[in-house]
């Protein structure tokens, strides 16, 4: 796989003649593995009670809450009709308990992940998520939050390399 090929480096923009690409090309497998935590999180075979595009919506929304606009648009593109409303960070669920529930622990663990207690965990089987729902509702928490860090590391290391 190609660097350039890859969200990571592409929501950086860094460019070919920048230092940092000699650190990553060696580093390139770190890049791919990536990409696979993506494609699982975003785009799993067997998606449970989390729909693709309701992915995508909170993946755009932790990215916003992160200042990520690149990774923003990435998601955006992957947006299906009921995303929409997700990506809206001032929207909290409605009138839908489900929604309510998997956005308020979607922003809390993106914006306060210490402020995260059991109690908030117990809240989503109560609105209908089981505990594969909540396992893959986590890792996507995890992972959009470990790309913004991602790229916001290396954006700040391109600046100085």
């Amino acid at each position: 796989m190609n660097i350039f090929e890859t969200i990571v480096v592409q929501a950086t923009g860094i460019s070919a003649d920048n230092p940092l690409v000699g650190v990553l090309s060696p580093r390139c497998d770190i890049l791919e593995l990536s990409e696979y935590s993506h494609d699982a999180s975003l785009r799993p075979r067997r998606p449970g009670g989390l729909s693709h595009s309701e992915r995508a919506g909170l993946a755009y929304r932790i990215a916003k809450r992160n200042n990520e606009t690149a990774l923003m648009l990435h998601y955006n593109q992957l947006f299906g009709v009921d995303s929409q409303t997700l990506a809206d960070i001032s929207f909290d669920g409605g009138d839908d308990a489900r929604l309510k529930a998997i956005i308020r622990h979607t922003d809390l663990v993106t914006i306060n992940p210490k402020a995260a207690v059991i109690e908030d965990v117990a809240a989503l089987p109560v609105a209908g998520l089981d505990n594969a729902d909540i396992v893959q509702l986590s890792e996507l928490i995890a992972f959009v939050s470990y790309q913004a860090r991602v790229v916001a590391g290396l954006r700040l290391m391109a600046v100085v390399a």
